[in-house]
């Protein structure tokens, strides 16, 4: 499981989505929980962002 979640497509899509329904969480829903919602999702996104660098640092896929 660890090998599939670190895998770059994988990295790519929790980075794009998260990020996507960061940004429109706020506006679709209301009040505080769009709010921690955004948040919530925005650290993920902010994960998957780090594990997409750092697979790029260490020379690109890991198996």
């Amino acid at each position: 499981m660890k090998a599939l979640l670190s895998s770059t497509p994988v990295l790519w899509f929790l980075f794009l989505f998260n990020l996507a329904v960061a940004a429109a969480a706020p506006f679709l829903v209301d009040g505080v929980q769009g709010v921690m919602t955004a948040v919530g999702m925005g650290v993920v996104s902010l994960g998957a962002g780090v594990g997409i660098l750092r697979g790029q640092r260490t020379g690109g896929h890991r198996a």
